[in-house]
């Protein structure tokens, strides 16, 4: 298994994991792209040029089968700590239940230390109960209760 940050060569592919998914769906984002669209395109192009996101693929055989969203945050709490912020992690459904999700897990917190956060932080849709058993075998803690306002 290779991690990688995408390139936009890799955006179909993972637009295809983040619309495979029943609750995304349920949001209104279940239909994938037949092209860059602009806002699609500009979007990846910011994740590109900010030092401080990365749009990571998992490649298997040179297919893209997992995704995440790594973004380092700067703060002044905890002693001017950063944080590392995961987001967006798909596994396509036939790759669920291998370790890949893990093995991809363990290498964004690595990345994590090696940039010298002192914490990573996701969220994950109250819904989504087996996530959360995931996380919590990968040793995070339900510490804070999340809150999100759709624009």
């Amino acid at each position: 298994m290779e991690f990688r940050v995408a390139t936009v060569t890799d955006v179909p592919a993972v637009l295809a994991l983040l619309a495979d998914d029943a609750i995304t769906r349920e949001r209104g984002y279940g239909e994938v792209p037949t092209g860059l669209e602009p806002t699609i395109r500009a979007a990846f192009e910011a994740i590109e040029a900010d030092p401080n996101n990365e749009l990571i693929v998992a490649v298997e055989d040179g297919v893209v089968v997992g995704s995440c969203q790594l973004t380092w945050i700067p703060g002044l709490s905890r002693g001017g700590g950063w944080r590392l912020l995961v987001e967006a992690v798909r596994i396509h459904a036939g790759r669920r239940g291998h370790g890949l999700g893990a093995e991809m897990m363990r290498w964004a917190i690595e990345r994590a230390r090696q940039r010298g956060c002192r914490m990573v932080q996701l969220t994950t849709d109250k819904r989504r109960t087996g996530a959360h058993r995931f996380y919590e075998r990968l040793g995070f803690v339900a510490s804070h209760e999340g809150m999100k306002l759709t624009l």
